[in-house]
């Protein structure tokens, strides 16, 4: 391949920002003039992104300076749904979006995370000979990269169990995460928070946690007693009913990039779902964090490694009254003994230098 042409790469993903981390992250990673493509320090990558219209991705990816599109998409649920009908329609739709906007574009390369709005995608470039890299998260393989799998050149994954899942397509490298977690963020003045307690940093993943967002509204008075909060609920899922402006508390739907770094970076503990992509960068900066797992959904087994390996705290949402939520914080601000071995191990847990395993994996395809 000419090195001095531009290598077009075709990310796909959103409806969460589970899925469109790791791929931001391999982007950032790219970006970087180290790579074969990248002679004389110029950026070799042209990036364009295909995802939902109304998942939080757009948002992050924009900010990322990466030109976004929307397609249609659905979901096919495996259990008896009237929805399966419309959305295979959906489907249908993205994928002659997604073939003619590549037909238009030619990317060289196809790479999606997961999400169901790649799987048409992921076909349409099989059609059009453009080879695919699918990327593995959870230590359950999900529906969606089981549909696209068999069309893809490589699929890499988080955690070495997954190699069975996919043979010998699958190379172990970890999860990609953003390099600019390194790079100390200017620090951003969230209301109310200051240094005069700890700070805990809770959030239910890229759309937020209607359950985990009603414990905190329900033990506010008592968490803001002893620690500080930075609370971010999720698009359009603000908690209305407490006093905003109350002290030692932040309230925020959602967080830029930057914004989350410097939140997490100042946070003495976090409180959390278990998605992969942002319990990586936990597990990057070595943070103790407290797991509150989806009920009935893949991230029980996320939180049950992590568990394992004595990387987290690990509660069942089902367990939790507003009472034993505050209790459970304070107990682990309170020995310092415990959080600093949660950080070594949750630091630990993860294959390093992902990003860059991945860089290797996308020039040997390239050429």
């Amino acid at each position: 391949m000419n090195s001095k042409r531009n290598c077009k790469i075709l990310l796909s993903g959103g409806g969460t920002g589970g899925s469109v981390a790791p791929l931001l992250a391999v982007a950032e990673e790219l970006k970087i003039p180290q790579t074969p493509f990248d002679k004389g320090g110029k950026n070799a990558f042209e990036f364009f992104w295909l995802g939902t219209k109304f998942g939080p991705e757009r948002e992050m990816v924009e900010q990322a300076g990466i030109k976004f599109k929307e397609i249609s998409g659905g979901k096919w649920r495996r259990y008896f749904s009237l929805k399966n009908f419309v959305d295979i329609f959906k489907i249908k739709l993205g994928f002659f979006q997604a073939f003619f906007i590549m037909l238009k574009w030619r990317p060289d390369l196809v790479m999606s995370a997961g999400s169901f709005i790649s799987v048409p995608i992921v076909w349409a470039a099989w059609i059009l000979r453009v080879p695919a890299l699918i990327h593995q998260q959870d230590i359950h393989p999900g529906l969606a990269n089981k549909l696209m799998a068999p069309l893809a050149r490589t699929v890499t994954v988080t955690f070495e169990k997954s190699l069975i899942d996919y043979g010998k397509k699958a190379i172990w490298i970890g999860n990609p995460t953003r390099r600019s977690l390194e790079i100390p963020n200017p620090k951003f003045q969230f209301p109310n928070i200051n240094n005069s307690l700890p700070v805990v940093l809770i959030l239910g993943g890229g759309t937020g946690a209607a359950a985990i967002n009603k414990l905190v509204e329900d033990g506010l008075s008592e968490l803001t007693k002893f620690c500080q909060i930075i609370h971010v609920t999720g698009k359009d899922k603000p908690i209305t009913n407490c006093q905003l402006s109350i002290t030692n508390y932040a309230q925020c739907e959602f967080l830029e990039a930057d914004k989350m770094a410097a939140a997490m970076k100042s946070a003495d503990a976090v409180v959390t779902r278990a998605g992969l992509s942002f319990l990586s960068e936990l597990s990057y900066l070595g943070k103790p964090t407290i797991i509150i797992p989806m009920p009935d959904s893949h991230q029980e087994a996320n939180a049950a490694f992590f568990k394992a390996n004595k990387a987290a705290v690990v509660v069942e949402q089902k367990y939790l009254t507003p009472k034993n939520f505050c209790e459970m914080i304070k107990a682990l601000l309170e020995d310092e003994a415990r959080r600093k071995q949660l950080a070594i191990n949750i630091k630990q847990i993860m294959k390093p230098e992902a990003s860059e395993a991945m860089v290797k994996i996308i020039n040997d395809i390239l050429n």
